[in-house]
């Protein structure tokens, strides 16, 4: 069974022992091996490379240091997308601004309330409850969504190419 977007964030988190902030030093692992390159002799910038490389990866077999490619950032960032979290920006630093504020999906399920306010489950998991604005079709599974960045920590979603509601994600 998948686990829930906040529920494997939160343990993304929590592995990374807090360490979310742009503004913190890198892994002392990883610098460890950065710091051989600037060896000028072959033979010490090797040894100094193999120890280094193997401190590494025992950081990460042992959950001290995690290693992501720019792939999985994205993932995380996609499934975190709306979400109030502690700052991401470690994920992010690599992707392009339109990566960061926009996402696309799917809807699996819509359902209106009793004041006309749409919830919808989107194929990722994550759902997404109107807050305002009117839709001129209802929206259904298999309907494409664009949500995005608005001002003041607000998000705008687009259904099926209808002008934007507000809206906030519940999970």
């Amino acid at each position: 069974m998948r686990k829930s977007s906040a529920g494997a964030l939160a343990s993304l988190l929590v592995v990374l022992g807090g360490v979310a902030h742009a503004e913190q030093p890198r892994a002392q692992a990883f610098d460890a091996v950065m710091a051989c390159h600037s060896i000028v002799d072959i033979a010490q910038r090797a040894q100094c490379y193999d120890a280094a490389t193997s401190r590494m990866a025992d950081a990460e077999a042992k959950g001290e240091i995690i290693i992501i490619d720019r792939a999985q950032a994205n993932a995380a960032h996609q499934e975190a997308f709306g979400l109030t979290l502690p700052t991401l920006s470690f994920l992010t630093k690599a992707l392009k601004p339109e990566e960061v504020d926009r996402i696309n999906g799917v809807v699996r399920a819509a359902s209106a309330d009793v004041n006309g306010r749409w919830t919808m489950s989107l194929e990722s998991g994550a759902v997404w409850r109107q807050i305002s604005g009117d839709l001129m079709r209802a929206p259904h599974a298999g309907s494409k969504v664009s949500i995005r960045k608005g001002s003041i920590g607000s998000f705008l979603m687009n259904v099926d190419g209808q002008p934007s509601i507000k809206v906030h994600r519940d999970s």
